[in-house]
């Protein structure tokens, strides 16, 4: 992450752990996982409220799911199996911040026809030829990486944004660590004008990672 993007993960999930008490009423009729996500994504939010020198507030939920942030934050939440992370960071630096994480797995069948581009998929064919990556599923990047897409896109427009509105392309690191990492390329396809009146979007550049059995994708978008 950039200098001045705070962030925060829980890799194991503290047995005490409790919501804050001004938001226990929005999960108080949610199932046990349900609960265990939110709570413990917003406890790594308040993680990286406290390294950005602010107070640890609750956090509300907005319009579509969306975190409500304190004044001047921007940020992103994420959870997948036996994971939670957010990152965060001050709106005077950066406009928006999206992360995701996923497992690192195949998608299920039929449903990267549905979140995908045609010269996506033909990438992907590609990709799956080279044999000495073969092992990684790229499928379920892209899908991380258009859920990236949408989480720093919908703040700074309130718009939704489709699978199919976003062209993802991806560059692979060369690298001899155990994670394999890489960047993107987030081209948006419909009109990016935000709602507080800033420069319109074009795309987005993010990073990715995959290692540890699980996918991460950020972008912080200055």
């Amino acid at each position: 992450m950039p200098t001045g993007v705070a962030t925060a993960e829980l890799l194991e999930y503290p047995k005490d752990l409790k919501p804050h008490p001004a938001e226990e009423h929005l999960i108080a009729k949610s199932v046990e996982k349900r609960r265990r996500d939110f709570i413990g994504a917003r406890h790594c939010a308040r993680l990286a409220l406290a390294q950005l020198g602010e107070s640890q507030v609750a956090i509300g939920k907005g319009e579509r799911g969306a975190p409500v942030w304190p004044r001047g934050i921007v940020g992103s939440l994420t959870h997948t199996e036996g994971y939670q992370a957010a990152a965060l960071a001050h709106q005077m630096r950066f406009r928006s911040v999206g992360i995701d994480a996923e497992p690192h797995g195949p998608l299920p069948e039929g449903v990267l026809e549905s979140v995908s581009l045609a010269p996506e998929r033909d990438w992907l064919r590609d990709v799956l030829a080279d044999s000495s990556i073969a092992d990684l599923h790229f499928d379920r990047l892209l899908f991380c990486a258009k859920e990236a897409t949408y989480k720093a896109w919908w703040p700074l427009t309130a718009r939704w944004l489709g699978f199919e509105d976003a062209h993802i392309t991806f560059t692979i690191d060369d690298s001899s660590d155990a994670d394999a990492t890489g960047t993107f390329h987030s081209d948006l396809l419909v009109p990016g004008q935000t709602s507080d009146g800033g420069v319109a979007l074009t795309s987005f550049d993010g990073r990715w990672m995959i290692g540890d059995g699980r996918i991460l994708t950020a972008i912080v978008h200055g």
